[in-house]
């Protein structure tokens, strides 16, 4: 049982038992209890002579890596609150979040203080020497004097952090979250996990997402060990999956889109893989419990556990707990949340605010220990969304839910146009009204677009002021708007140019009606350019992941409207088409068609051969393509270009619509005789390319990708 009535104090007893201990890895460094414990108070001494003290906020505004750990345990010891602040934030979204917290300190380090530029408050450098600080570049000095938000002055009811969620009426609002409330959700938990000190966590997400807390507080509060997975490594199912194997993990965290990610990378080894996970703990979205079935075949569903939790910010990360089995599998149709953490109590209450019956549709109120304070600067909005019921305090929490005879529920979704992406909650009359703030828009509409495999984005429908501007110079503009003002994840993927917004009788945008006009609308495409055969099938990936046309081999790939989701799902596509092993660190100066291409061709001409032997691995772009076709018509995997068609199982009918692919792929009129004597994707292969060259045509693959 855990012991202390503050996050700090715990992590001390922690350092006490077993000051050598690791306390965290990250990208080859690790560091102990013990030295983690020295360096947060070395800092924590600077701060409180800054004046920070209890309910003081102090942004945060770190990368990650150790140091973020660092900064946020000194953070708690000198008493006051962390405020996550992304570095990788637009500037005016960091300046927003600073005078809104009014965090009088933030503490970062040197590479971040561009980020900063505009701050008015006073720069703790974690990277340089603890008795010095950095003024914000162009900044006064602030009053020494920081003011406090009230609380009743009990060390376990102040505040441990505030993070920011996207909020309805265009402002980000920042929740208030105390030490009581994270501590009770591992208390309260106690029972179904049995956390020790020989856990080994991942931190995965952002600590601009809550399910962070629960990461980092899960392996601190035990005295387990946190491994923070570098940035890159979060975009790498593969190396992600490596590190899960090299790190032992224990506990491991996941949104279901993420996941459903290291799924394929684990279904594209021969064997499974030998894990030392306990846990598999879901959240952050709703699960679609289909996506598990793979797993489930192959690990079973009693080791590791799968566990779906619920929850939301205003309510301390989560709120219910289910562990999954094999039955729920055969249930497709629901997302299962289980029942409330013991603490908790969930209200399914109607439009008018009277409980429903079970098996009634109705709108999740949550009240108990992890119901937040409220949010900061933002008394009305704390009024309306923390409502009081006679002694009963809830949060509303716009989610609706069904609860079954045994006493658990199933999540049906929200009640509200909000959007999840990756985790993240996203208000879309936030995005709305920013990109309505923009001189050429009239209007616009933000909606959730699914782009398969649980890639969710945010798309936008615009009506512009009809001023003589072009479409393609609206979109361009708004791009930059919005890489101006929103976070990426906030950004919209695609822009569709409306005559206007339509609306019900109501008076409100009309979502259904607007995708329809956006549907009808005529899209200009921009002249096609001479792509290298490599450049076509890469393209034509980023075209189906991404779901636009006429993509340039110089456009960038986050330009675009892609996601660190979106480039997991083009690697893995790419790398099973042209059977390599790369990942997205070789986009990292420039995330184009052109060098993604320029990468695959440099591996394919490096990959050994025999010399005059043709190896049985695929060679060529025609290969590659004839090797595609014939794993789909006799639906094997791993053909070799040496492989004969008949000892594969194929039969005189497969062949027949082996050339009638090819045939209609390379635009030719060959047929099954030239493989008499060696029916191979090589000799294939060999045909295909003379007959092309005997005609001079371009080679154009366009099959399946």
């Amino acid at each position: 049982m855990l012991s202390g009535n503050t996050l700090h104090s715990i992590f001390e007893a922690r350092v006490q038992e077993a000051p050598g201990r690791v306390a965290v890895f990250c990208a080859g460094e690790q560091v102990s209890y013990g030295e983690m414990n020295s360096r947060a108070e070395r800092l924590a001494s600077k701060l409180r002579a800054m004046g920070v003290g209890p309910d003081v906020l102090v942004g945060l505004c770190l990368e990650r890596r150790l140091e973020m750990i660092v900064g946020m345990l000194a953070i708690l010891k000198a008493g006051g609150a962390y405020v996550p602040i992304d570095p990788a934030y637009p500037a005016k979204r960091i300046e927003f979040l600073c005078e809104d917290s009014g965090a009088a300190v933030i503490v970062s380090e040197t590479a971040a203080l561009a980020s900063l530029g505009k701050s008015r408050s006073k720069i703790v450098c974690i990277d340089q020497d603890a008795t010095r600080s950095a003024a914000a570049p162009g900044c006064e000095e602030q009053s020494s004097r920081l003011e406090h938000i009230s609380s009743n002055g009990k060390p376990e009811s102040t505040l441990a952090y505030v993070i920011y969620t996207s909020g309805s009426t265009g402002t980000p609002k920042g929740v208030l979250v105390e030490h009581r409330h994270v501590i009770r959700l591992f208390q309260q938990t106690e029972d179904k996990f049995g956390f020790t000190h020989n856990d080994v966590w991942t931190m995965f997400h952002s600590i601009s997402f809550d399910f962070s807390v629960w990461e980092i507080w899960g392996a601190l509060l035990y005295g387990g060990a946190l491994v923070i997975v570098p940035s890159v490594l979060t975009r790498s199912p593969d190396q992600f999956h490596a590190l899960l194997r090299e790190r032992k993990v224990t506990v491991l965290n996941q949104t279901p889109s993420a996941f459903r990610q290291l799924i394929a990378a684990d279904m594209r080894l021969a064997t499974p893989s030998s894990f030392a996970l306990r846990f598999i703990i879901f959240g952050g979205e709703a699960l679609d419990v289909r996506l598990l079935e793979p797993w489930v075949a192959r690990y079973g569903d009693q080791s590791p556990a799968l566990v779906n939790m619920y929850g939301i910010t205003e309510t301390t990360v989560h709120v219910t707990y289910k562990r999954l089995s094999k039955e729920d599998l055969t249930r497709p149709d629901v997302s299962p949340i289980g029942i409330p953490i013991s603490d908790l109590q969930i209200h399914l209450l109607d439009v008018e605010g009277q409980p429903v019956l079970d098996g009634d549709k109705g709108e999740m109120y949550i009240s108990g220990a992890g119901v937040a304070r409220g949010y900061l600067n933002r008394p009305e909005l704390t009024v309306e969304r923390f409502v009081q019921r006679g002694a009963t305090r809830m949060y509303r929490s716009g989610d609706r839910a069904i609860r079954l005879p045994n006493g658990e529920f199933n999540y049906l979704g929200r009640g509200d146009d909000q959007i999840k992406v990756r985790g993240f909650r996203i208000e879309p009359r936030e995005v709305e009204l920013c990109l309505c703030s923009h001189p050429e828009v009239a209007n616009a509409v933000a909606a959730a677009h699914d782009y398969g495999d649980g890639d969710i984005r945010v798309i936008a429908y615009v009506a512009p002021r009809h001023d003589g501007t072009t479409d393609e110079k609206v979109i361009a503009e708004l791009g930059r708007h919005a890489a101006e003002n929103l976070p990426l994840h906030m950004r919209p993927s695609t822009y569709f140019i409306v005559p206007e917004i339509p609306l019900t009788i109501n008076g409100k945008a009309d979502r259904a009606a607007v995708r329809e006009l956006a549907a009808r609308q005529q899209r200009s495409h921009a002249p096609s350019e001479d792509l290298s055969p490599t450049e076509q099938v890469v393209a034509g990936i980023w075209e189906e992941i991404l779901q636009k046309e006429s993509i340039g081999t110089k456009d960038d790939f986050f330009d675009l409207g892609g996601t660190s989701l979106a480039l997991i799902r083009i690697f893995a596509r790419v790398n099973d088409r042209f059977k390599l092993s790369m990942n997205g660190s070789i986009l990292a100066e420039e995330a184009t068609v052109s060098r993604l291409a320029f990468c695959i061709d440099e591996q394919l001409a490096a990959q050994p051969t025999r010399e005059g032997v043709h190896s049985n691995r695929v060679q060529t772009l025609t290969e590659q393509a004839i090797v595609q076709i014939w794993e789909d018509v006799l639906q094997k995997k791993n053909i070799g270009t040496k492989d004969d068609f008949f000892d594969l199982g194929g039969t005189s009918l497969a062949l027949i619509r082996v050339f009638s692919r090819v045939n209609a792929q390379f635009n030719l009129s060959l047929n099954g005789s030239i493989l008499a004597e060696e029916a191979t994707v090589l000799r294939l292969a060999s045909c295909v390319d003379a007959e092309l060259q005997h005609n001079q045509a371009q080679v154009y693959i366009v099959g399946r990708i």
